[in-house]
């Protein structure tokens, strides 16, 4: 199985390539380095120490790029949808594509892999799709949407046929800057799921989405602090 990952350089991305580069050899990671930009104020401190934090818990405090943690070639790109990313993918002829935290994905990228192109999304599509899902769930109060799922891609955003969706725990006292260390593990067990069931079916078992979720963008750095604080009332309640 040639095993291509597209994502960009974060802590739990680095955590997420070697995870599963311990379990699947990874030809190749794609690194995308032109961040997605919100025209109003978005980063909060909270962030901040989530990345202290699972630099802390995945690496000893350390920060390695993608191609340190997972002992796999990278290349960077400034998008994925750059002429030159395309042809690499194109050269590489590959048999699955895991997508982690790109962009939204042009045509002639996903035309390079066409039915082994999956993704992760950090929320149900068929509730929300787009950007800071779970941030939304909170902040609409709607902890049971705390999900992730691993989909196929397709042209538009979050809207291919689902692989599998799985909650993510959150547990008694757990704080905001936790949530994505918990989602990320989940993330790395779904898709060691559905890579074991390729390489013995050579083929992704998955069903059409029936809703079609709210498209969301950034959340503004002022409702984060009330994200961070009615998660963690939630967290605090819990038996």
């Amino acid at each position: 199985m040639r095993l291509i990952i597209l994502t960009t350089q974060t802590p739990h991305h680095a955590y997420f390539v070697r995870e599963i580069a311990r379990e699947f050899p990874t030809e190749l990671i794609l690194n995308e380095i032109t961040p997605l930009t919100a025209p109003f104020e978005v980063e909060h401190p909270f962030e901040t120490e989530r990345d202290i934090y699972e630099q802390k818990t995945w690496f000893s405090g350390g920060n390695p790029s993608l191609a340190e943690a997972s002992g796999s070639e990278m290349r960077p790109f400034a998008s994925m949808n750059d002429p030159e990313a395309v042809e690499c993918l194109k050269t590489l002829s590959p048999d699955v594509v895991v997508v982690f935290g790109t962009g939204l994905l042009r045509p002639t990228v996903i035309a390079t892999c066409p039915d082994g192109m999956i993704n992760l999304h950090g929320g149900d599509p068929e509730g929300y799709r787009g950007l800071d899902t779970h941030l939304w769930a909170i902040y609409h109060g709607a902890f049971e949407d705390l999900i992730t799922t691993l989909h196929h891609v397709d042209p538009a955003l979050d809207n291919g046929d689902v692989i599998e969706k799985m909650n993510i725990p959150v547990s008694p006292g757990m704080k905001l800057h936790e949530l994505r260390r918990a989602n990320t593990e989940v993330c790395v067990e779904l898709t060691k799921n559905a890579l074991r069931i390729y390489q013995e079916t050579g083929k992704f078992a998955s069903a059409p989405q029936t809703e079609k979720g709210r498209m969301y963008s950034f959340m503004p750095e002022v409702l984060k602090d009330l994200c961070v604080r009615r998660f963690e009332f939630y967290t605090s309640r819990l038996p």
